[in-house]
């Protein structure tokens, strides 16, 4: 009785983690939930009641398909803080920029049509993408991002053999999971693929903001180029993921699909998220409360990379992320992060085996680390438990002759390109 398409839908390596991951004596280090307790929750709870009483009656009645226009231009302000001109016009209000990106490929994508995602790329992507029976092609990293040439050899393949090849999906800010982001010159030959061969990307942009070492955000690809760019954005990692508000920004003819797409998806998205939202960025200083979640993942991520220099075994090596919310480590040869997980549970960690983050397969070697929610101390604790599973883990292999490891001093491996 199902229709073809629900047979390739399955529950989401993260979401399956939930029920063990949450018990309090398990150190939680996979999911991506951000950390809003150093929201000022009084001072929200007096703008909605307030907003309830002044504006109820239309916070609560049902909007247009676009959403409201007061967001939409304040999302252009935010915008701006990327350096993206975007105008209210062209901004479609979205459940999340994860229902921006099932309106995207809904639109776009035919059963057996490709899109091309980085390696690794984001798990909650390759399930819509799955949903939609799209074929995910990937396209390698290295240490500064999508590869621009793999890109280039990819698209230029597939074309040749026949295959419609829809558009490129990339997160360039603090990729989930590898925690790697494009410099600007790298942004800037990815895009000059994408004119010279006339490619579409998708711009995945929750954590842009959220850098933590200093620097400003950098341009956005949006920002660069308005022609072959389609940008999704979020509030759900900047202000709060429970209201689920995200938006796209398009171009014009893009748009007007999003919104027939989005109006027999939902009629509209939510009124009162919307109003809530544009409530706290009208009477609440966002961007002083941005500098305040820099600094606290700036402890956690400092936190999780000194776990891993103290815990992780010689032949491990992760990336160091500027931003964002995740380390992408690499186990020492012949470890299987799936295979290990059950372990790493009944030793009280949790995390997500890098296997949940490619199409194809790969990644057994890898894991996802988020530092976003855990305080610094649980971090480091939480390493030291998945240092000692993973050693377990290596004692197991030399033991019965499934791996021959060296032994040498525990060192500092560095970031290192490897991101299989």
């Amino acid at each position: 009785m199902y229709a073809e398409r629900a047979h390739g839908m399955t529950a989401s390596a993260v979401r399956s983690l939930f029920a063990v991951a949450n018990r309090p004596e398990v150190v939680s280090l996979a999911g991506g939930m951000p950390n809003i307790s150093d929201l000022p929750l009084d001072v929200i709870g007096g703008l909605v009641s307030d907003l309830i009483k002044d504006h109820g009656t239309q916070a609560l009645q049902y909007g247009s398909g676009q959403g409201e226009l007061m967001i939409r231009e304040q999302i252009c302000e935010v915008m701006a803080e990327e350096q993206i001109h975007g105008h209210p016009d062209d901004v479609v209000i979205t459940h999340g920029s994860q229902q921006g990106l099932d309106l995207l490929t809904r639109i776009f994508c035919d059963p057996g049509d490709v899109i091309l995602a980085e390696a690794p790329s984001y798990v909650g992507a390759l399930g819509t993408f799955a949903a939609y029976q799209a074929e995910v092609v990937h396209v390698a990293m290295d240490e500064h991002g999508l590869n621009p040439q793999a890109l280039r050899q990819a698209l230029l393949t597939l074309r040749a053999a026949g295959k419609r090849v829809k558009f490129l999906y990339t997160i360039p800010n603090f990729n989930n999971p590898a925690g790697l982001t494009q410099p600007l010159e790298r942004r800037k030959e990815i895009l000059a693929i994408a004119d010279e061969l006339d490619l579409l990307i998708v711009e995945d942009n929750p954590y842009g903001l959220l850098t933590i070492d200093g620097q400003d955000p950098l341009p956005a690809m949006r920002s660069l180029d308005d022609t072959h760019v389609v940008y999704l954005g979020s509030f759900s990692k900047t202000f709060a993921p429970g209201l689920r508000v995200g938006w796209v920004l398009a171009p014009h003819g893009v748009r007007e699909k999003l919104v027939l797409a989005q109006e027999s998806a939902t009629l509209a998205p939510s009124v009162f998220s919307q109003f809530v939202v544009s409530t706290y960025l009208a009477h609440w200083d966002w961007r002083a409360q941005l500098d305040t979640f820099r600094a606290m993942y700036r402890e956690r991520r400092d936190a999780m990379l000194r776990g891993l220099t103290e815990h992780m075994p010689p032949g491990s090596t992760w990336t160091h992320p500027t931003g964002g919310f995740f380390v992408w480590l690499t186990l020492p040869e012949g470890l299987d992060s799936q295979a290990m997980l059950p372990r790493a549970v009944s030793a009280r960690v949790a995390y997500t085996p890098g296997t949940a983050f490619y199409a194809d397969g790969m990644g057994s070697r890898n894991i996802r680390l988020s530092y976003c929610f855990p305080p610094p101390e649980r971090i480091i604790e939480g390493t030291r438990r998945l240092g000692e599973v993973i050693n377990n883990e290596r004692d197991i292999n030399e033991t019965f002759g499934l791996k021959s490891f060296t032994h040498t001093p525990r060192i500092h491996p560095g970031p290192g390109p490897d991101l299989r």
